[in-house]
């Protein structure tokens, strides 16, 4: 089992409103993970959470980062650890990657790696989504301080870079 896992808690300072709450990035983020291949997706809400949380089917998965102004690490954290335990890998996307189609998601998944990490790449040059396999979790969530999410685990650890440069750009939105 693959679950998609968004991270959407920040506060979007650079973008003047949380990213969650731009246009329909929320809700195509999480549509963009299960038509990617994702057996079900976890939402993970910060700042605005409330707001956030209306703009979602009231069936879906959503946890609340309490430390969310910490960085994307706080978000990453809590959202693996809120994950079934039957789930054998976690999507890692962001909501501010509006340019990132399901396209994208089911070549990650679908290219896979034998080490149970595999990225998306844009032109050669690493992005998300992010796919991370169980047996990395405790490693990831340990590493996941501040706004570096698993950037630093990712750089120590066999990574299979997936490109995608041909679908997307994978630049995050930080202005409107």
């Amino acid at each position: 089992m693959i679950s998609g896992l968004l991270l959407a808690a920040g506060a979007g300072r650079r973008m003047g409103t949380p990213k969650a709450l731009v246009d329909d990035w929320l809700v195509r983020a999480v549509a963009v993970l299960r038509e990617g291949g994702c057996d079900d997706v976890t939402v993970v809400l910060g700042a605005a959470a409330d707001e956030a949380r209306a703009l979602l089917p009231v069936d879906q998965r959503v946890v609340v980062a309490e430390d969310w102004d910490e960085g994307m690490g706080a978000s990453l954290r809590v959202g693996l650890e809120a994950l079934e335990q039957d789930v054998e890998a976690a999507v890692v996307h962001l909501v501010d990657l509006p340019d990132v189609g399901a396209d994208v998601i089911a070549r990650v998944v679908s290219t896979g790696s034998d080490s149970g990490l595999a990225r998306a790449a844009y032109h050669g040059v690493p992005g998300h989504p992010v796919l991370i396999g169980r047996d990395h979790w405790s490693g990831v969530i340990e590493a996941a301080v501040g706004d570096q999410g698993a950037r630093g685990y990712l750089k120590t650890h066999d990574v299979r870079l997936v490109e995608c440069g041909d679908l997307a750009g994978g630049h995050d939105v930080d202005r409107r």
